[in-house]
């Protein structure tokens, strides 16, 4: 079996030292600087030992030439020299390593302005990526196979449709590659399946009143809790808690946003929500009440009041609130559907749409579209029903009806 090293050449463009060698495996090694010095064949055939350049510096080219001297078991009179290998034009720009190929795919998106959380999960996709790759030996991006995204994607510890979002970002990433020529298909393949029931409607069930009125009484009986870390200390109570539900109830607002709220936000009895696409901007209004308990919240920690610490990153923020928000679920009793934060949001669409406000507007609040709300929320308004029922009453009105039978007749 030959062996094979880099050696590299005086001015190497990686800066590594003239004439010191590295392995492939040197080479998979973070932070490790790509060159193009030949890649040399040592080892002994017919009894006779030697040393020879290769004339590549890819290290899949140099192994097809390691094995053609091994098929014939015999050197051939290729001459050793310190030159740089003459490698194909076509072959240089095709091949990208998975590590240029992900910072390029990164920077793109970023580059689209698209949401933090967003972007977050791109960079979660990639890490996992490059650490699939790397802990299989691969390099470059044409290394992947159909069968290593079938375990790679397998291998994914996700929730049904976390996981089939994840397998549209795996596609969109090799497609970004295809698209521009790094790869001629994408290694993923057509018969790579999201997992079953993923394409079915998320349960959007909103709380009920009475389900409030628990969880709220449930934050006047859950205990006062020390807290201490190195950015302070201090005491967590059950008000804490409920300035924060009282905000995504009347706002709609996703566990992410209350948790990075800012008084900013806040003019007069009005939140800001968000922008919308074709001009404008949209608030939701909260009662003179809330408003006090939000100022003297702010007067106590500060302009971004649901923040305690020094952390404001979004996952330890939301992490810290989603795990005192469970602890009052678990004081407020069984539920018949699962308690989660996100319900109160489709609790504050509830509630509009039962006192009539019409779909479009819910879908503003929202930052949804009338189409999607009617898909998830349609069962909430009252004059849905009331219309359907009119439709039917009308429908029959005409039809057949069974005689009256009076008891004691035939």
């Amino acid at each position: 079996m030959l062996s094979l090293y880099r050696r590299h050449r005086r001015h190497c463009k990686g800066g590594h030292s003239h004439d010191t060698r590295s392995s492939e495996y040197d080479e998979r090694k973070k932070g490790w600087k790509r060159c193009e010095c030949p890649i040399f064949i040592s080892g002994t055939l017919k009894g006779n030992f030697k040393r020879e350049n290769s004339g590549q510096w890819e290290w899949d080219l140099a192994r097809g030439v390691a094995k053609s001297y091994e098929a014939a078991d015999a050197w051939t009179d290729v001459p050793a020299t310190d030159e740089p290998p003459q490698v194909p034009i076509e072959i240089r720009s095709l091949r990208v390593a998975v590590a240029e190929a992900i910072k390029i795919f990164l920077t793109n998106r970023e580059g689209e302005a698209i949401k933090p959380t967003t972007v977050r999960k791109y960079k979660t996709f990639t890490k996992q990526l490059a650490a699939f790759t790397d802990a299989r030996g691969y390099v470059f991006l044409d290394q992947i196979t159909p069968a290593d995204m079938d375990v790679f994607y397998s291998q994914m510890k996700l929730g049904i449709r976390a996981k089939a979002a994840r397998l549209g970002t795996l596609r969109s990433f090799f497609r970004f590659a295809v698209n521009r020529e790094w790869l001629t298909k994408t290694p993923v393949s057509s018969d790579l399946k999201p997992p079953v029931g993923a394409n079915r409607l998320a349960n959007k069930a909103p709380f009920t009143d009475s389900d409030l009125t628990r969880i709220l009484d449930a934050c006047d009986r859950m205990p006062d809790t020390n807290w201490k870390s190195g950015s302070g200390q201090g005491v967590w109570t059950g008000q804490d808690v409920k300035d924060f539900i009282w905000v995504m109830i009347y706002t709609g607002l996703r566990i992410s946003d209350v948790g990075l709220f800012s008084m900013s936000r806040l003019h007069g009895n009005e939140v800001f929500l968000r922008a919308k696409k074709n001009g404008g901007e949209v608030f939701a209004y909260i009662p003179d009440w809330l408003c006090d308990r939000l100022k003297e919240r702010a007067k106590r920690h500060g302009d971004r009041l649901f923040i305690v610490g020094k952390s404001d990153r979004l996952e330890t923020v939301t992490d810290m609130w989603r795990r005192k928000i469970n602890h009052v679920f678990a004081l407020a009793g069984a539920f018949e559907e699962s308690p989660t934060p996100h319900r109160f949001r489709h609790t504050f669409a509830r509630i509009l749409l039962e006192r009539g406000v019409p779909m479009a507007d819910v879908a503003d609040l929202l930052g949804d579209d009338e189409k999607t709300v009617r898909q998830h929320y349609s069962r909430w308004v009252p004059e849905r029903q009331a219309r359907l029922t009119g439709i039917l009453k009308q429908a029959f009105e005409d039809k057949p009806r069974p005689k009256l039978v009076t008891l004691g007749s035939r």
